[in-house]
């Protein structure tokens, strides 16, 4: 026989016999029990001092009985059954309440969370008599964005409501209040943005996560922003508003969480835990792009050392909310691995991909030192991710690199010679783009591809001049090339896709960027004022002819 789950510490032996046969009955979804049931947990309660709960799946079999204590009752870890996308779990509460004081607050916060099809109070009175019962159902999306019904209380004999085909009908309601934007085979995903910036800011910002959503496979629903002076330390959002979170994620039908920040480990296993879904953060979305766009046996190791890295903090045994932080959107690629794998095996790891990086960065090294002796000049291509780097090689060099309206399309460094005019040869490398908040594990990692621009003679910013974050992508890029102490380096600041600005937006671009050379990537004949201005920034040619291509 199954047993009974909670406070069951002092109980005599003959009211443990009593709950366990609870086991045996069958509640009817009609009323959602009979008469006879009513009166029977009515009696065990009273006995009991403590509160009731029967946990009961559509067809009125009890999946748990539950004992609390006289103000409330603890619901234990289900299991996900029925537990995934906007879908109910399939499971209703009926519990007992030594006052008639309703549905309490954690009442209808654990039917929101569980996603229970209903929470049902049958209250009790001192002789052990039952006396009203008092239902509770979610809600689809409506105007008032409320998130339960209470209906109004009832005689506890008054059995005429159907729990089965309440439930039944709100998940066709809810089914019809999805929207249908999100691409078959793609999971579901809110963005969530909780900073101290302020709301334009913060918008700003998930667009640009919308974009890393989009590119990791992922069909964003909707999005959330909360400004708070101080972050909740244990769930970074406040408790009213993960609960405004869980109704939006569960009308949506959102399996996927993304926060535009970084989460720590104990976060992340919290927010997992209450919401029963996957969470992951903006270092967890960008890794998971670089594990799908990595080819290259160097960019599948530092993809994986990344990740390690990423994780290795996170294991801390196997816990149910652990499951949603791999596996999938955040968990996929060269990096994936099992989260049973223990510390010290992941250390090894990264100690022998270290080695495998230092022996490809040896490589490399000795690569740049033929080409410094054959006296070709280098030009590293940098910018934001996006910026429209590859589509600007492929023009000048006739190549075909992978270019897509993607972020992060490029990972592996590209070389490609060619020749400009004056009969100039130089060596043109595209490298990964930057991005703001680029997680340090990635940084790290990359380290081997980024030392491709230390050799670089000339450093050809590219950036997207049609994009409203045109600054603050500039911006990021310059830093970022700072802390890698390349600022010393010569650049040419390219403004890209300026066929996407009208003459208004063009002076605008002008007068911030005054040294900008507008170009559109795709277009040859607009590129002629940038060869220019490159071969007006790289040393005077040396006597060396190559004529050969090289690809890294």
């Amino acid at each position: 026989m199954a047993k009974v789950q909670g406070n069951t510490e002092g109980l005599k032996a003959s009211q443990l016999k009593g709950l366990e046969r609870l086991y045996q009955r069958r509640y009817p979804p009609l009323g959602g029990y009979s008469v006879d049931q009513a009166r029977e947990l009515a009696m065990l309660s009273a006995a009991s001092g403590r509160q009731i709960g029967l946990l009961l799946d559509r067809q009125g079999r009890p999946e748990m009985v539950i004992v609390g204590n006289a103000h409330s009752i603890l619901i234990p870890e289900l299991g996900r059954e029925r537990a995934v996308g906007g879908r109910l779990r399939g499971l209703r509460l009926l519990h007992t309440h030594l006052t008639d004081s309703g549905l309490s607050e954690e009442d209808l916060t654990d039917m929101l969370f569980l996603r229970l099809d209903s929470m049902a109070a049958l209250s009790v009175d001192k002789l052990g008599q039952p006396q009203t019962l008092h239902v509770a159902h979610l809600l689809p999306s409506n105007p008032e964005n409320r998130s339960w019904e209470i209906l109004p209380p009832r005689r506890w004999d008054r059995l005429d409501l159907d729990f089965t085909a309440m439930a039944e009908s709100l998940e066709d309601e809810l089914a019809r209040g999805v929207d249908v934007k999100a691409v078959a085979g793609e999971e579901r995903a809110l963005l969530i943005s909780v900073s101290t910036e302020s709301r334009a800011v913060q918008e700003a910002s998930l667009n640009e996560l919308a974009e890393l959503a989009r590119t990791a496979g992922l069909s964003v629903m909707g999005r959330m922003t909360q400004r708070m002076r101080q972050m909740n330390p244990k769930t970074v959002l406040g408790k009213g508003k993960i609960a405004e979170l869980e109704v939006q994620a569960l009308q949506q039908d959102a399996q996927v969480l993304v926060f535009d920040r970084e989460l720590t480990p104990a976060q992340q296993r919290t927010l997992a835990d209450m919401t029963e879904r996957k969470v992951l953060d903006r270092t967890q979305l960008i890794l998971d792009i670089f594990a799908q766009r990595a080819t290259s046996r160097s960019g599948k190791l530092q993809v994986e050392m990344a990740q390690l890295k990423y994780l290795q903090p996170r294991l801390v045994g196997q816990n149910r909310a652990l499951s949603r932080l791999a596996g999938g959107i955040g968990g996929r690629g060269p990096g994936e691995t099992k989260l049973e794998i223990d510390r010290r095996r992941v250390r090894e790891r990264i100690t022998r991909i270290k080695s495998e990086l230092e022996d490809l960065r040896r490589r490399r090294g000795y690569t740049r030192e033929r080409r410094a002796k054959s006296g070709v000049p280098v030009v590293a291509l940098v910018g934001y991710t996006n910026a429209g780097k590859s589509t600007l090689l492929n023009t000048l060099t006739g190549s075909v690199v992978l270019a897509e309206d993607k972020l992060f399309a490029t990972l592996d460094p590209t070389s490609r010679r060619i020749r400009f005019p004056r009969e100039r040869e130089v060596v043109l490398t595209d490298t990964v783009g930057f991005i703001r908040q680029l997680p340090d594990e990635l940084r790290e990692a990359f380290q081997a591809t980024l030392e491709e621009l230390e050799s670089a003679d000339l450093l050809v910013h590219v950036a997207d001049a049609g994009s409203p974050e045109l600054e603050s992508q500039v911006a990021a890029v310059e830093f970022i090339l700072g802390e890698m102490e390349l600022g010393k380096i010569a650049r040419v600041l390219v403004l890209n896709k300026w066929d996407t600005l009208r003459e208004e937006g063009r002076q605008i671009v002008r007068n911030i960027y005054p040294e900008g050379i507008p170009v559109v990537a795709k277009d040859r004949s607009s590129l002629e004022p940038l060869v220019e201005a490159v071969l007006a920034k790289l040393p005077e040619a040396g006597d060396t002819e190559v004529t050969q291509s090289d690809q890294q």
